[in-house]
């Protein structure tokens, strides 16, 4: 099956942190069809999570139900799912519960506090220590699930441990002495040649959970400072301000979209937007609502307005930490821009051209992301005649990236064409012929009064 990046976005084929790529095979027919995910135990190794959680992860994202065989290592998902989705969702999970939100290091543990119901992540690449700030379905299952217990220790099938905690607590009810509870486990008639399991299991958990003490040990770190200390503080003050809303996955995606608009109009206002750290806490916040693509629409219709042009250049960071290699934020800020030049029509609809290409200059559009929304009027976010209005102002740079692409595939074919070979004697390779440079700024005829546009002057 081969190997990926851990981290998917880092294409360097040398990055250290690797994985195995899903493995998935469809069993069952009808009602009873299931996926099983083979190699799920060796991923999760991989990524330092237990085979549960990203398992589980998939059934919350895909809406169905899950299993798991720890003694066969089998985890399932209900339902019939190609390896390739299984693989993108994945990628959420990593990004999510894996990756060190400030240095993206996939060397990261997750502890978690059943008392207060908090996940703590740590990474030992950059010190890192803070509160999980995503609030996802998944949550309740790692706090009721912590990865201190070793899951493949919950016995090997599920009716012996219902066994063991039964028989438990019989023995509680009666108040039997220790000798009498060895003694009926002893006897109990067990396939296991009279070794209860499950009584053992109990205790080998309990062993596990770290009392008060060492739970604060693992919790906190060894520097003692006044700085440290207040700064493990504000972590969690600002993740107590994130847990008072985690109810939110929970609304309606209008309802999302509202609080994110609420949050980046208060920055505005509060001349906040400069800051990397306040950008940090947009995209953070974004993700936790579960509205990382559409969140561009919402940057869009606050940020911009009639002076779009210098608007973008201003916020540009900004908007790269949204759309930088997602095509779907992409196109969802597109839709944006299209909001802004209907509203400004009188003085941006002239612009279309320039205005694309001024984004894309500035690399905030891929020229995918224009090619894929130019082949299509869509009255998504603008009227059907203000759409047609748009695409046909900006046609001339559309030809413009077309005849670019194209001219860069004949490129490569005249570079293999232009290799004359004579047969002789002797093989005679003449040189290869130096193709002319693409001038640096180009000329695009046509447009609607005839006129000539120069798109960098635009």
């Amino acid at each position: 099956m081969g190997s990926v990046n851990v981290n998917r976005n880092v294409t360097d084929i040398f990055y250290r942190y690797k994985m195995p790529r899903i493995n998935a095979k469809v069993e069952g027919k009808g009602n009873g069809i299931k996926t099983v995910i083979v190699n799920m135990a060796e991923v999760a190794k991989a990524i330092g999570r237990p085979a549960t959680y990203p398992t589980k992860y998939f059934g919350c994202e895909l809406g169905a139900q899950t299993q798991f065989d720890y003694k066969n290592e089998r985890f399932i998902v209900n339902g019939s799912h190609d390896a390739t989705k299984l693989q993108d969702l994945l990628d959420g999970f990593i990004r999510k519960y894996v990756l060190c939100p400030e240095c993206d290091n996939p060397e990261t543990d997750l502890t978690v506090n059943a008392k207060n119901g908090s996940i703590s992540q740590s990474c030992k690449a950059c010190g890192y220590h803070g509160l999980l700030k995503i609030h996802h379905k998944v949550n309740t299952f790692i706090i009721k699930n912590p990865p201190t217990i070793n899951p493949a220790t919950q016995g090997s099938s599920l009716t012996k441990g219902k066994r063991g905690r039964n028989s438990k607590k019989n023995g509680e009810n009666g108040s039997m002495s220790d000798s009498v509870n060895n003694s009926m486990a002893n006897n109990s008639g067990d396939s296991d040649g009279g070794t209860n399991h499950a009584s053992q299991t109990e205790a080998e958990i309990n062993a596990a959970i770290p009392t008060k003490a060492e739970d604060d040990d693992d919790n906190w770190t060894t520097d003692t400072s006044a700085e440290a200390i207040r700064a493990r503080l504000q972590d969690l003050t600002d993740g107590a301000k994130t847990m008072t809303i985690s109810d939110d996955y929970d609304k309606t995606e209008k309802e999302r979209i509202d609080i994110f608009y609420e949050l980046v109009k208060r920055k505005i206002d509060e001349n906040q937007l400069d800051s990397v750290a306040v950008h940090k806490e947009l995209a953070i916040e974004a993700e936790r609502l579960d509205i990382n693509h559409k969140a561009t629409l919402v940057l869009a219709e606050l940020l911009f307005s009639a002076n779009i042009t210098n608007e973008v250049r201003k916020h540009r960071n900004l908007l790269l930490r949204f759309t930088h290699n997602n095509s779907k934020a992409q196109r969802y800020l597109i839709g944006g821009i299209e909001q802004i030049i209907a509203l400004h029509s009188a003085k941006l609809m002239d612009k279309v051209a320039g205005i694309l290409k001024l984004f894309y200059d500035i690399d905030i559009l891929e020229e995918k992301a224009i090619l894929d929304w130019a082949q299509k009027v869509s009255k998504k976010y603008v009227s059907k005649e203000v759409a047609a209005e748009i695409h046909e102002k900006a046609k001339p740079f559309i030809q413009w990236l077309q005849e670019a692409e194209e001219e860069d595939s004949s490129q490569d074919e005249d570079d293999d064409s232009d290799l004359e070979i004579e047969y002789d004697d002797r093989a005679h390779i003449q040189p290869m012929k130096k193709a002319p440079a693409p001038s640096a700024k180009k000329i695009i005829d046509d447009d609607d009064d005839g006129e000539e546009i120069d798109i960098d002057g635009i």
